[in-house]
């Protein structure tokens, strides 16, 4: 979820074609995307939100991040309160407190095939499981953002039945590696257990994210696009990287930040701003003042 490097010859952030002149949802990514990269929502970004709610369009925050991570943006939403969280495996309303409306896990079975395949393939992968009460990890995990409080012990031990939190599905597995490039990891990761889950990478290291087969931000998005009668062409969203690829590539409009990793400026129609630029902002600026305008 951390933006990628910034790249030179990056496309310029004008759009290559003008957006629908009236959408009625907007899905945006977080990290790399509508955070800064001190992880805070700018003043302008904050009236836009505002802004695009006045003129009737939903706004959805769709994001890797679990549920106890988004303060950042709770103050934020407007209107219906609901955010997608661990990649798609968690719909919650942020305003009640990121209560859970929907969770749609990875089976334990999976996530444990998935932890033999890849410790054969991978030798000095370690793993976490993001679970709806927590984080729980290995000893070898990199201290990323933990819980100090955290169980830790082998991944075979967190997935067990038996286990004291088995109770809490899990949203999503993590395998980190300390020496593979991390596009390779996933091509990897992908080729020898990709019938067992989702994967995908959202970070600038070789950290991975395994949902459940068919769980992603895109699958969950259009489920919750459904319930409200919106189609795919009146949704635009926003990201950065991997991870929102099946979301870019689903909405009738979408928009690469200007720090988005080379998968995601070659998937999307538009181009706009970089985090630190309120990209998103600038384009949610452009919507409304067409609404307005007609």
């Amino acid at each position: 979820m951390t933006p990628a490097t910034e790249r030179p010859n990056t496309p310029a952030p004008e759009p290559s074609r003008p957006a629908p002149a009236r959408p009625r949802l907007i899905a945006t990514d977080l990290d790399g995307t509508l955070l800064r990269d001190d992880k805070t929502v700018s003043d302008r970004t904050v009236a836009a939100l505002a802004a695009a709610e006045r003129a009737g369009i939903e706004v959805f925050f769709v994001t890797g991040r679990p549920a106890r991570w988004m303060d950042v943006v709770s103050a934020h939403v407007h209107g219906h309160g609901l955010a997608i969280c661990a990649n798609g495996a968690a719909v919650v309303d942020l305003h009640q407190g990121g209560l859970p409306i929907e969770v749609r896990p990875l089976a334990a079975d999976q996530a444990l095939a998935v932890v033999e395949t890849l410790r054969e393939a991978a030798p000095g992968t370690s793993f976490a499981v993001e679970r709806s009460g927590g984080i729980f990890y290995e000893p070898e995990y990199p201290p990323f953002n933990l819980d100090p409080g955290a169980i830790v012990a082998p991944a075979e031990k967190l997935l067990h039945d038996g286990f004291a939190h088995a109770d809490s599905p899990v949203l999503k597995l993590l395998a980190h590696h300390p020496e593979l490039v991390p596009d390779a990891f996933l091509q990897l990761a992908r080729s020898v257990a990709g019938d067992y889950g989702d994967f995908t990478r959202s970070s600038p290291s070789a950290l991975l994210e395994v949902s459940g087969l068919g769980v992603s931000k895109a699958s969950t998005l259009a489920r919750c696009c459904a319930e409200r009668g919106i189609s795919a062409t009146e949704v635009v969203a926003f990201g950065d990287m991997p991870n929102d690829l099946e979301m870019l590539m689903w909405a009738g409009t979408s928009y690469a930040m200007a720090n988005a990793h080379p998968d995601v400026l070659a998937a999307t129609t538009h181009r706009t701003g970089a985090n630190t630029e309120d990209g998103v902002a600038a384009v949610i600026e452009r919507i409304v003042e067409r609404i307005l305008a007609d």
